[in-house]
């Protein structure tokens, strides 16, 4: 019988000597497969990527949620972990998709090599790892891998290995003789299937949301393959293995004070706005606001009574023009903002309030334009608010990340969102607005949702007594 949600949740870490050897499709596999069984899975992700969470969310059919160390604190991981696992209800199992290679973590010098890694969030969960390595380029070398892994660091419990890209039987037998030699379980051996390679673009995979009924498809196709590549009761009976945690869930209500009035707070979603972290809305709900979704796709108006608005972030720049022809809400956007409403926007959300996105209309809100550039920024941030904002007041230390492929010109000046170096601010803000290239999980911030909600009630109440 599998043990129910709780601190002693089922769960394993999915991880792999390096980036590209599979870990997003076998993970989001066996999500996928146990869900088949009729078993309830809770999804998770190491790191901050906002995309693969959204194929094993769409698999396990609840949310695929983050466990990053540098972003919320090592404090939080067990927690936040266990929220997932019982919320919406109790899980039968955890899958926890790792990131990079095993090892690898923040590279930031206020922290040891190491932090944030997959074998770091390992630990803090108890958890055991199911590494998958990519055989299509080796046979008995394999071994020296898989045993360096399971060696290099003895508090990491390495409980077997998924082979993928496996080229034949032979090639498989091979493979499985050599390990059987380093005493690591082979716990399945996939094949190559080229025609389960998930679209990607500048970014990195394609969110599920924008695929719809193909993200669907190929989620489902993962699940079979994993389902007859992989030792299903084998990969369960080490899950069941893991202890039981030393925590309690993650409680948003506890984080947050509770502003009266419970001001609406539109948060933008669909295909264009897809990334963001379930515990920001949560946080949102916790301190007193009623949140409800508008897609600036294909809404025309704002929510009535909207009091505040959140613009997370996504691809934009895909649909440029779809959201530039939505003129009606752009329009209300630019009137909210106007009229003194909380706005918080975040990298995508910068580029749908700037005045143009490509030399294509936006919303206007900020006096900026933004493009595409050929230069990726990516990387984590310890930073300061630079201003008092409906976020954050002058001086609140946040930890965060950037992630795009985009400018903005003119940059931040006296009165920009934050700052993490001496290149000076970055983002914007004005009056109530507060735009950023800055992506934050508010679990490690929870300060940031209690004020901008308490923001949005005073210009709730201000609306009502000025009517």
């Amino acid at each position: 019988m599998v043990s129910r949600g709780g601190r002693g949740t089922a769960r394993i870490v999915v991880a792999a000597p390096s980036s590209n050897a599979g870990k997003t499709s076998v993970a989001t596999g066996l999500v996928a497969a146990f869900t088949a069984r009729g078993l309830t899975v809770s999804p998770h992700k190491v790191g901050p990527d906002y995309i693969d969470p959204g194929y094993s969310g769409l698999a396990a059919g609840r949310p695929g949620r983050n466990l990053d160390p540098w972003l919320v604190g090592e404090e939080r991981i067990a927690p936040l972990f266990l929220r997932g696992a019982m919320h919406p209800g109790p899980a039968d199992v955890a899958v926890v998709e790792g990131v990079m290679g095993l090892f690898d973590g923040a590279s930031h010098p206020s922290v040891e090599p190491g932090f944030a890694s997959t074998a770091h969030v390992a630990g803090l969960l108890r958890a055991p790892v199911v590494l998958v390595v990519d055989a299509s380029s080796q046979a008995r070398s394999v071994a020296a891998l898989v045993h360096g892994f399971a060696t290099f660091d003895p508090a990491v419990r390495l409980g077997g290995v998924v082979l993928n890209r496996v080229g034949s039987d032979r090639h498989e037998s091979i493979l499985r003789e050599a390990l059987g030699a380093a005493g690591v379980p082979v716990l399945g051996a996939v094949r190559r299937m080229e025609q389960l390679h998930t679209p990607s673009r500048h970014l990195g995979l394609i969110p599920a949301a924008e695929r719809s009924d193909a993200a669907l498809a190929t989620v489902r196709r993962l699940g079979e393959v994993v389902a007859s590549s992989v030792d299903l009761d084998a990969v369960l009976a080490l899950a069941r293995s893991a202890p039981p945690l030393d925590a309690r869930p993650w409680n948003p209500a506890a984080e947050v004070a509770t502003s009266p009035g419970r001001p609406r707070i539109a948060v933008a979603g669909g295909p264009a706005f897809t990334f963001g972290y379930a515990e920001n809305t949560e946080l949102l709900e916790a301190a007193g606001a009623e949140v409800v979704t508008v897609d600036p796709l294909r809404d025309e108006v704002l929510p009535p009574g909207t009091a505040g608005l959140v613009v997370g972030g996504g691809f934009p720049e895909v649909h440029a023009a779809e959201l530039s022809a939505n003129e009606s809400l752009r329009a209300e956007v630019a009137a909210l903002a106007a009229r003194g409403a909380p706005v918080a926007a975040e990298c995508a959300g910068l580029l749908y309030l700037a005045r143009e996105l490509d030399g294509v209309p936006m919303c206007g809100v900020l006096d900026v334009a933004t493009a595409m550039s050929p230069r990726l920024t990516l990387g984590y941030r310890s930073a300061v608010a630079v201003s008092d904002s409906v976020l954050a007041p002058a001086g609140t230390r946040v930890r965060g990340h950037e992630f795009h492929r985009t400018h903005a010109d003119p940059p931040a000046g006296r009165d920009g969102a934050w700052r993490w170096s001496e290149a000076g601010p970055e983002g914007f803000v004005a009056g109530s607005v507060h735009a950023s290239y800055l992506h934050l999980n508010w679990a490690g911030s929870p300060q940031l949702a209690s004020r901008f909600v308490t923001a949005c009630a005073r210009r709730s109440e201000h609306a009502r007594a000025h009517r």
